[in-house]
């Protein structure tokens, strides 16, 4: 397991390590010519597959917070996989996460190509119930989690944590077939309200769809994310918004999974 900075680490240890403890590598892995690199964490020496969650990184590629988030995941007993949306090649500085995420919001053919090549790896490795499996992700990978669940991928449960939401066209949000759990900040100016209600009125369309919003309160954009620090672009860690979250997770995946 990787050694975390002292952030990292707190949000981590609220997650005990299992008495047979957890493994963790990189993966390496190439989606349509493009090597891309993951990171798988699991329970050590389960006795059978287990379900699998696939994690999105943010605009910033996979970094520890992402590996930290398998880790925790790892530690509940579930085999986590960090996609590598952007290629093992690509991690880009604060200044260029914006352009790097944004070609990708521009390019819904490659975007989803990536998300769908990094799921189905992840459903190769041996520890994953390919039965049951789901998907994460934080701003750029809850946006990206949805669009994997919009492609009918056979997801059990979906949850974006801060994501930029957006409707599809007429029709598509029929083939969902995931459970959705949108986490979302009041006060983010990625994620306003209309956007919100944008997408509860094209998911409440759908007949039978499982699909829950949890709007809290003073919540700003990236609030699960230690590093957030920018009030002023509307970007800022919270602590209870950050805590209360990854609860809703837990007890979504308890059912679904």
């Amino acid at each position: 397991m990787p050694a975390y900075a002292p952030d990292l680490d707190r949000i981590l240890s609220r997650e005990p390590e299992p008495a047979g403890g957890t493994i963790s590598s990189d993966v390496d892995y190439t989606v349509g010519g493009t090597p891309c690199r993951g990171y798988l964490a699991a329970p050590a020496g389960p006795a059978g597959p287990v379900p699998g969650v696939l994690v999105v990184h943010d605009w910033l590629g996979v970094t520890d917070s992402v590996r930290m988030r398998c880790d925790m995941l790892a530690r509940l007993g579930y085999a986590a996989f960090a996609a590598d949306i952007y290629g093992a090649d690509v991690r880009p500085s604060d200044a260029e996460a914006a352009r790097v995420a944004g070609a990708y919001y521009g390019d819904q053919g490659l975007w989803r190509q990536r998300v769908v090549g990094a799921f189905d790896r992840m459903r190769e490795e041996a520890v994953v119930d390919r039965a049951r499996t789901a998907a994460i992700g934080y701003c750029f990978g809850g946006s990206t989690a949805l669009q994997l669940a919009r492609t009918g991928a056979d997801l059990r449960g979906v949850v974006s944590f801060h994501g930029a939401l957006a409707t599809g066209p007429e029709g598509e949000a029929e083939g969902i077939r995931a459970a959705l759990l949108v986490l979302t900040g009041a006060i983010d100016p990625v994620v306003p309200a209309e956007d919100v209600q944008a997408l509860e009125a094209e998911l409440g369309r759908v007949p039978g769809l499982d699909w829950t919003v949890v709007t809290y309160s003073g919540a700003m954009h990236a609030f699960s994310v230690p590093e957030a620090n920018a009030p002023d672009h509307g970007a800022r860690f919270d602590p209870r918004a950050e805590a209360r979250s990854w609860i809703a997770m837990k007890d979504f995946f308890a059912e679904v999974l």
